[in-house]
């Protein structure tokens, strides 16, 4: 009896000492899993206030008068400077070769001063994090490239192409490139535009920096005659598509993409002083194929914004 009931109050000090454990491993993971969670917060906080900037005010220049005007256009000078981040929800619609077409939920975060975008979303093969900075691109989770998306439109191209559309007026004052507008004007669709070609200026000392911005992919910015409001932009040579032969096994051929804004709404934000102020960006957006003089093809991709909203 002795020796059962000592075998019985071991196994009762096993059981407790195993509960312990246990309790202590939980408050253990709990402990750690609040302390992940909040690096995790931490870190997504310094990125976000590192892109979240706002205007450069010491390297803005007087700029020429069609900046001026298609800045207003835009919604003024005043809206965009106080502008750091907007929040976009989006459907995205993929046009697909054989006439069918791919649709996507999206979520863009455009940070428009410090020239970055962030694209995610969830697919099928599992969620994506693009982010577009300073001309660096980075899948920060998931995929770079997504089933939908068009073979010749790379990630990059792609992400730059929608953050040049929407944030004009802060493309405009960047002293990393300069501008060229034409002196006579250009019929498409109906419509007058006058084209102005953007180029990346050398950088002096680039190969000294650590992390150098990388240049900007070559465009042609077309401001409407009427309205003075950019709402097109030619991207050439920027893409490209992997082909095979018996005469030249691979060679990569260069597309080029028009990308267009429509239906411009406001962003609405409260100022200090009770007024409503708010900058102007394109509701939808779609991107077609060109040829070599810029006249639209095909379109490739469309995407509704159904959801705009200024975080900062």
């Amino acid at each position: 009896m002795r020796t059962q009931n000592s075998e019985l109050r071991s196994q009762k000090s096993e059981i407790r000492v195993y509960h312990l454990f246990s309790v202590l491993f939980l408050l253990f993971s709990v402990v750690a899993a609040f302390i992940f969670t909040g690096c995790q917060r931490k870190h997504r906080e310094d990125v976000v206030e590192v892109l979240a900037s706002g205007p450069d005010l010491e390297t803005i220049s007087v700029p020429p008068d069609y900046v001026v005007r298609a800045i207003e256009a835009a919604g003024g000078w005043n809206a965009w400077a106080q502008t750091k981040e907007l929040q976009l929800d989006c459907v995205v619609t993929f046009y697909q070769p054989d006439g069918s077409f791919y649709l996507t939920e999206q979520h863009h975060v455009v940070y428009p001063w410090s020239n970055s975008i962030q694209i995610s979303a969830r697919e099928p093969q599992g969620t994506f994090v693009w982010q577009l900075s300073r001309g660096q691109f980075d899948v920060l989770q998931g995929a770079g490239q997504i089933d939908g998306l068009p073979v010749e439109i790379s990630s990059h191209c792609f992400a730059e192409m929608i953050l040049s559309v929407i944030t004009i007026p802060a493309r405009f004052l960047d002293a990393s490139v300069e501008f060229t507008k034409a002196s006579t004007g250009l019929k498409i669709q109906g419509q007058w535009y006058y084209p102005i070609t953007r180029r990346s200026k050398p950088v002096v000392g680039a190969e000294l920096e650590p992390e150098p911005a990388r240049p900007l992919s070559k465009a042609v910015f077309y401001q409407d005659r009427d309205s003075s409001l950019v709402d097109m932009l030619l991207f050439a040579d920027v893409g490209s598509s992997v082909i095979a032969s018996e005469a030249q096994p691979s060679a990569a051929i260069p597309f080029s993409f028009a990308i267009r804004g429509y239906d411009y709404s406001e962003v609405v934000h409260i100022g200090s002083q009770g007024e409503k102020e708010g900058v102007c960006v394109p509701v939808r957006i779609e991107i077609f194929r060109t040829d070599t003089r810029g006249n639209l093809q095909e379109r490739l991709v469309k995407i509704d914004y159904h959801t705009l909203r200024r975080a900062k």
